[in-house]
C-alpha cells in the first residue's frame, strides 16, 4: 500500500511537470531565439536595439569631480608667494616646436613618463574657476593660437566662459617655483561643434577663445594643426596630460605633466579591437575618431580628456602637429587602443571659426 502511494505521487509530479513544460528539453528548444534578433549582453541593448555607438558603455576621459572618495572634500591650499622669473626671449621656429631636453634644466631619473619642463609648450590645463584663486582641474587642452585653446567638447559643454579658465606653461602642479611662471587666462567665448553628440561623443571638439592672448615664451607656445583629411596611421606620437596613472579608484592624478609615446592605429583595426570589449561585435567606430595605443601599460586615462595627441611633421620631425584630442576608451593601459578626436577632420571648421572671430589660422599652419 505504501509503495502504491509513493508510485502514485511520482506519477502525479511527472504529469504536472509535463503540463507546465518542465520536461528535460534541449536548451535551444526551450529558449528559441527569434530570427529577427540576436543575443547580446544586457548593457549592449538599448530600447530593444543593439547598441552600436557605445552610449553608457564607454569610459569618457574626464575627471568627475575634485575628489575621488565621497569622504574627501576639496580644501584650498595655503597661498604661497614667490619671486617670479621674467619670461626669457623666445627664439621661435614656428608652431609645434617640442623641447625634448627641457627648458632651462633637464630632470633626471624620469622613469615614470614625466615630461621635461617646457617639453610640450602648447599643453594647457583647463580649470574650473571657483574664485578666490581656487581652481579645480577639469581637463586638458592645447594652444593653437595665443588666444585660442583646442579641447574636447565633453570637457566644456554646458559651461559658461566665466566658470572656466586656462593655465598655460604649467608643469608641476604642486609648486609655483618653476623657472618660468605659468600664465592664467580667462575665457571670453566657448564654441562647441554644432554636430557634437554627447551620447557617443561624436564630433567631440570645441574651441575656447581667451579674453587676452598668452605671451609666447619658452614654455608657452602653439602647436601646428594638420591639413584637412591628413592620415597618421602607424605614426609614433605623444599624448600628454595630468590624468590618472591607472583606471579606477586606485588611480592617482599626476603632479608632474606626463607623456606617453603611442602608435596611431588604423580605423578598421581599432574597430576590430573595440568589438572584442564590452562594446560588442556590432560596435561601429564613428569617422570623427582615430585611435592610438594598444600597447599594454601605455595609455591616456581618466582626467586626460581634451589633452592633445601630437605627431611629428614628416618634413621636419622635430616639430609636431596635433592629430588627436583625448576622448574616451575602455579602461586604461591594456591592449585596447584609446579613442581620440580626429583633428584633421575638423581643420576646415577650425579655420572658419578663427576667421569669424578675426584671428589668423596661419598661427598653427606649418611653413
Amino acid at each position: 500500500m505504501n509503495n502504491l502511494f509513493v508510485l502514485a505521487a511520482v506519477l502525479l509530479v511527472v504529469q504536472y511537470g509535463q503540463s507546465q513544460g518542465l520536461e528535460d528539453k534541449p536548451t535551444e528548444t526551450r529558449r528559441a531565439v527569434p530570427q529577427d534578433c540576436v543575443c547580446v549582453p544586457y548593457y549592449q541593448c538599448t530600447n530593444g536595439s543593439v547598441n552600436q555607438n557605445g552610449i553608457d558603455i564607454i569610459d569618457i576621459r574626464i575627471k568627475d569631480g575634485p575628489c575621488d572618495d565621497y569622504l574627501d572634500v576639496c580644501c584650498q591650499k595655503p597661498d604661497k608667494n614667490t619671486d617670479r622669473v621674467k619670461p626669457t626671449p623666445n627664439k621661435r621656429l614656428g608652431c609645434g616646436e617640442r623641447h625634448p631636453e627641457g627648458v632651462g634644466f633637464r630632470i633626471t631619473g624620469d622613469e615614470d613618463n614625466e615630461a621635461q619642463f617646457g617639453e610640450f609648450p602648447w599643453m594647457v590645463a583647463v580649470l574650473r574657476n571657483l574664485g578666490d584663486k581656487n581652481n579645480i582641474y577639469q581637463c586638458g587642452g592645447a594652444l593653437i593660437h595665443p588666444q585660442v585653446v583646442l579641447t574636447a567638447a565633453h570637457c566644456v559643454v554646458g559651461k559658461k566662459p566665466s566658470q572656466l579658465r586656462i593655465r598655460a606653461g604649467e608643469w608641476d602642479t604642486q609648486t609655483n617655483d618653476e623657472l618660468i611662471p605659468h600664465q592664467d587666462r580667462n575665457i571670453a567665448k566657448i564654441i562647441v561643434n554644432k554636430d557634437y553628440y554627447a551620447g557617443a561623443l561624436y564630433n567631440d571638439v570645441a574651441l575656447m577663445f581667451l579674453e587676452t592672448a598668452v605671451e609666447l615664451t619658452d614654455n608657452v607656445d602653439v602647436v601646428c594643426l594638420p591639413n584637412q583629411g591628413a592620415i597618421f596611421d602607424y605614426s609614433r606620437c605623444f599624448a600628454s596630460g595630468w590624468g590618472k596613472d591607472v583606471f579606477g579608484k586606485e588611480g592617482k592624478y599626476q603632479v608632474i605633466l606626463k607623456k606617453i609615446e603611442l602608435p596611431v592605429v588604423p580605423h578598421a583595426d581599432c574597430q576590430i579591437a573595440l568589438r572584442k570589449t564590452r562594446l560588442g561585435s556590432y560596435f561601429e567606430l564613428h569617422d570623427s575618431f582615430i585611435c592610438a595605443g594598444g600597447e599594454v601599460g601605455k595609455d591616456t586615462c581618466k582626467g586626460d580628456g581634451g589633452s592633445p595627441l601630437v605627431c611629428p611633421i614628416k618634413e621636419e620631425p622635430t616639430r609636431y602637429q596635433q592629430a588627436g584630442i583625448v576622448a574616451w576608451g575602455i579602461g586604461c593601459g591594456d591592449a585596447t587602443p584609446g579613442v581620440y578626436v580626429n583633428v584633421a577632420l575638423f581643420r576646415s571648421w577650425i579655420d572658419q571659426q578663427m576667421v569669424k572671430n578675426g584671428l589668423d589660422p596661419q598661427e598653427y599652419s606649418y611653413h
